[in-house]
This record gives C-alpha cells, sequence and structure tokens, in this order.
C-alpha cells in the first residue's frame, strides 16, 4: 500500500501544471508549487511558489530571489524551499513526518509550533 501511494502521488500529479499542498497537524499550513511533481535529485521549479500560514492569520512566503531551492522529491522525501541547510517543509515519503524550518528561499519563519511534527492530514488540490 505505502508503495502503491508513493508511486500514483508522482504518476499522477507529474501531469498537472501546479499544486497546492497543505499539511494539517494542530495548524493549517502548506505550499503552493508552480509545476508538476515529479521525482528529481535536483531542485526544480519557479519563483512563482511560495509557503503560506494560517496560523496566527493567514500569511504568504513568496520567493526571495536568494536561490532557486523550490520543490524536489523522491520516494523517501518531499522538500519545499531550502538554503543553510534547512527545509522550509521536508515530508517523508510515508507523508507521516514532516519538519519545518526558516528556510532562505521564502525567508519564512518555522510554521508550527514545533520543528519536528506528525501529519495528521494532507490534502493536494491541482490546477491545470
Amino acid at each position: 500500500m505505502e508503495f502503491f501511494f508513493k508511486y500514483s502521488m508522482y504518476l499522477n500529479w507529474h501531469s498537472l501544471d501546479a499544486c497546492s499542498l497543505c499539511w494539517t497537524i494542530l495548524q493549517t499550513f502548506g505550499a503552493v508549487v508552480s509545476c508538476s511533481l515529479h521525482v528529481s535529485e535536483l531542485y526544480y521549479g519557479t519563483g512563482e511558489s511560495f509557503l503560506f500560514s494560517f496560523q496566527p492569520e493567514f500569511q504568504v512566503f513568496s520567493w526571495t530571489g536568494e536561490n532557486t531551492f523550490f520543490v524536489k522529491g523522491n520516494n523517501e522525501s518531499l522538500i519545499v524551499g531550502g538554503g543553510d541547510g534547512n527545509f522550509g517543509l521536508w515530508l517523508d515519503g510515508d507523508l507521516y513526518q514532516g519538519r519545518t524550518q526558516p528556510c532562505k528561499t521564502f525567508n519564512n519563519p518555522q510554521l508550527t509550533d514545533s520543528e519536528d511534527f506528525i501529519i495528521k492530514a494532507v490534502e493536494c488540490w491541482c490546477f491545470e
């Protein structure tokens, strides 16, 4: 089941133009990526990508122009944003654990009370 989900996540999202990913714990936050998700060892995407949070109020963290570490992923993890060893959002391949840190790509704060978190729900909205 886990393999099928990982495989189908990349198989089905690769043909869509953009995706919005929301991770819900007791707080809601996420990312909008400007291109289809696919397995890659290199970062890809454009400056139209951003992180967002609804806590304490809705905030958008746009591209700073500092680097181009928008998104990358493989069967082990999905990463959005980066710089200096930090990731704006990092999810493990099972979509069970995550981490959020300030990153240079989006100049975002840590998006949750705790750097490490357990994922309660994931929503994916795709735009064609």
